[in-house]
């Protein structure tokens, strides 16, 4: 992600992303955390984990790829959203298996096991979902916290270029006040 949300437009902005304006301490811890954000979010899961998924989906109702997608993003909470690239040779190479099933409708393809599908779904039933696993855990309170950090630099930022000198001082006091008390958060037992 490039420093582009930040935009050229601040007032007496020079080289760094938050260098030479009031609130330029604020964009370079945002800076950090995004940098954070970007390694966290980016690990990937393990490709047998997008089969296992897509498998633990279609064993509770028949699915389309976008909703396998969405579904997966949703149960893990954010953390882990697959690919089409990664979906869609998933589904053919269990269709290919015989594993699962596509009937085309309304111009997609839902997605249901098949009996041999079923018994191999069953079979990995009492193993832990891909977003239930302490790796998928880790992922969803590793990333909330930057993720949060890089939407309310996009907000302040958004301040920063459409708000007039009174709103960006009034939002640089609600920015300090949010640090005060993310470290009051530490401070308590």
């Amino acid at each position: 992600m490039s420093n582009s949300f930040m935009g050229d437009g601040f007032p007496g902005r020079k080289g760094g992303a938050g260098e030479g304006w009031p609130g330029g301490a604020i964009w370079d811890a945002m800076e950090q955390l995004r940098g954070q954000f970007d390694r966290k979010v980016g690990a990937r899961m393990a490709r047998g984990d997008v089969r296992s998924a897509v498998l633990a989906l279609l064993a509770e109702k028949p699915m389309h790829g976008y909703q396998i997608i969405h579904e997966i993003e949703e149960r893990s909470g954010g953390a882990w959203k697959p690919s089409p690239g990664s979906v869609y040779p998933t589904l053919q190479l269990l269709a290919d298996e015989g594993l699962i099933v596509a009937e085309e409708s309304n111009g997609r393809k839902t997605y249901s096991l098949t009996d041999e599908g079923r018994v191999t779904a069953d079979a990995a039933a009492g193993t832990s979902a891909p977003w239930e696993t302490e790796s998928a855990r880790e992922n969803v309170r590793a990333s909330a916290l930057p993720k949060a950090g890089i939407d309310l630099a996009q907000a302040a930022a958004q301040v920063g270029r459409s708000g007039n000198p009174e709103q960006v001082k009034e939002a640089v006091a609600v920015l300090d006040e949010a640090r005060r008390k993310l470290y009051s958060i530490l401070a308590q037992d």
